[in-house]
């Protein structure tokens, strides 16, 4: 699954600690149950060029988040510092340890979000965390999107044989996840493995529908 990634243009990322494959660009972790230790041991093992921190969900956690920051920035060339406390953003420094900030957004999921109004991040270098391929390009209407993460595309892809495509698939029951089965006229995908042909069917056209905008 990473190598198709990597051959249709993505940048490798994992959540620490992980099984790694391939040298990564980009570093996360379970923000539910934070391990700062495993994490940071993590990133000065794979050395990625960003990571992300604890998140800030309450105001009194600032200190905790900004600490977590200036640890990785001794790994890392960019630390993305997910805010979620309003009004707060014009408190995060644009640099730390010598490391460029970027303010991560989580697209609302059921796995969690950010509730903040987009206005705030006006300014800033944003990273989009999780979510759809097309929500995630909705919102880049209104952020200045720098980068994007997502499991989406292969969670649809092992779980249901679904790849991503730009709404256009009327044929199928939901236009922006047809399945291999749909595409293929109802049969049967013959070959490789249909959830790799799914994902690799989702990572061009992701990658084409964000170079095309």
């Amino acid at each position: 699954m990473a190598k198709i990634a990597i051959d249709a243009g993505f940048l490798s990322g994992a959540q620490i600690p992980d099984t790694i494959y391939y040298p990564i660009y980009f570093a996360d972790q379970d923000w539910k149950v934070p391990n700062r230790t495993a994490y940071m041991m993590g990133l000065k093992e794979h050395r990625p060029t960003m990571a992300t921190v604890l998140d800030w969900e309450k105001k009194e956690q600032l200190p905790e988040v900004l600490s977590w920051a200036e640890e990785a920035a001794t790994y890392v060339d960019i630390v993305v510092i997910i805010p979620k406390v309003r009004g707060g953003i014009e408190k995060i420094p644009r640099t730390i340890a010598g490391a460029t900030v970027r303010l991560g957004y989580s697209v609302p999921t059921k796995y969690g979000g950010t509730e903040l109004p987009l206005h705030e991040f006006d300014g800033w270098a944003v990273h989009l965390l999780g979510g759809s391929p097309h929500k995630q390009m909705e919102l880049a209407g209104h952020l200045d999107v720098h980068s994007a993460d997502g499991n989406m595309a292969s969670l649809m892809a092992t779980r249901y044989c679904q790849f991503w495509i730009n709404g256009t698939a009327k044929y199928a029951r939901n236009r922006w996840w047809p399945t291999i089965k749909e595409a293929n006229n109802g049969e049967l995908w013959i070959g490789e493995n249909a959830h790799h042909e799914a994902f690799k069917r989702s990572c061009e056209n992701i990658y084409r529908a964000w170079h095309g905008r």
